[in-house]
């Protein structure tokens, strides 16, 4: 029987990469995401790959959503191996006294409490068989903080101690929980962040061969498919250009 993977944020970036990375190793896949046309138009795209696909439309934000979401899960989909917590993103930046308390809000809500009530819906279909994975999308702001970032490394940082709290208050149940840290990475990150800027979203790239969302989907897969008996706690991955949130070697030519 092939394994389940449930993605949330799985229309774009590092979760979209993620869905055909495992589609095309033959797991089934659960999608989710708020952009109801791009899941429908995503989920077509992956059965091609001739694997089972269940698209599900919420916002992580929406406690009572993402509660209806899996609760109807069809018996077929409740034995989810690998959950990727994927849905994420950062708005604005500036410093603390100029910020956006909505920008905040929307943070905090996404990157935080949706990672939470996601994680609280799944992990006792985890619990009750005494297995499964489940990945963190973290930041390399999760590690330090970087001036204007304030509210997203505050998030961030968030994500990465839950990684550690879920590790060991699911130790006793043979889950495995890995935090994964990127660093700069052409997505949609930078444009959401921008509010729709794309020449100021190009520029953050500037002189720089960014991560891509294949690469963090590779390094998810070779976690996920480690022996039963490994687990890779937390990875940091960034550009080779790159060797944390303030020293970026760029290209002048």
């Amino acid at each position: 029987m092939n394994k389940t993977i449930l993605i949330t944020g799985a229309t774009a970036g590092f979760g979209r990469a993620t869905a055909f990375k495992f589609a095309e190793n033959g797991f089934n896949v659960i999608i989710t995401g708020r952009r109801k046309d791009r899941l429908d138009k995503l989920e077509k795209e992956l059965i091609s790959r001739k694997v089972k696909v269940l698209s599900l439309n919420f916002d992580v934000r929406n406690r009572s959503e993402v509660e209806y979401a899996i609760k109807s899960l069809p018996d077929e989909w409740k034995n989810i191996d690998i959950l990727v917590n994927n849905a994420g993103l950062a708005v604005g930046l500036s410093h603390i006294d100029g910020g956006d308390t909505e920008d905040w809000d929307r943070m905090i809500d996404t990157n935080v409490k949706g990672l939470l009530y996601v994680t609280k819906a799944v992990v006792p279909l985890m619990v009750a068989r005494k297995t499964g994975h489940i990945f963190n999308i973290s930041s390399i702001a999760g590690k330090e903080v970087y001036e204007n970032g304030n509210v997203y490394c505050a998030s961030k940082h968030a994500v990465e101690a839950l990684s550690k709290a879920m590790r060991v208050d699911l130790l006793n149940h043979g889950i495995r929980v890995t935090n994964i840290a990127p660093g700069m990475a052409e997505t949609e990150f930078s444009l959401v962040r921008f509010k729709g800027d794309r020449e100021r979203a190009a520029a953050v790239y500037k002189g720089v061969k960014p991560l891509a969302g294949k690469d963090i989907a590779e390094a998810i897969y070779f976690c996920a498919t480690l022996p039963p008996h490994v687990c890779i706690n937390d990875l940091v991955i960034t550009p080779t250009q790159q060797a944390n949130a303030e020293h970026v070697v760029r290209n002048t030519q």
